[in-house]
């Protein structure tokens, strides 16, 4: 968890505090948390036009709720051997 925690803190924009969203991953300590940017994402809104949606926002704030939830998704396979079944 540290190695996430360290690539977290080059994440200037994103931000928490329990008293704004309780505390959710937000942009720049406004009302608006990574996950809503994230779902506009992946149902098709470009940047331009959450942007406009959200007029307080920036470019730089899109990218960055994108790479903080990238980051949030990587997973670690470890292998092992399976025991064949009796």
């Amino acid at each position: 968890m540290t190695n996430f925690n360290n690539e977290c803190s080059a994440l200037t924009r994103i931000t928490f505090n329990p008293a704004v969203m309780a505390g959710q991953a937000c942009i720049r300590g406004m009302r608006i948390p990574v996950s809503l940017i994230v779902n506009l994402v992946a149902h098709g809104m470009s940047t331009n036009e959450i942007i406009e949606e959200y007029p307080s926002l920036e470019s730089a704030d899109v990218r960055e709720a994108l790479e903080y939830a990238s980051r949030l998704t990587r997973e670690q396979v470890f292998s092992r051997e399976v025991e064949p079944a009796a």
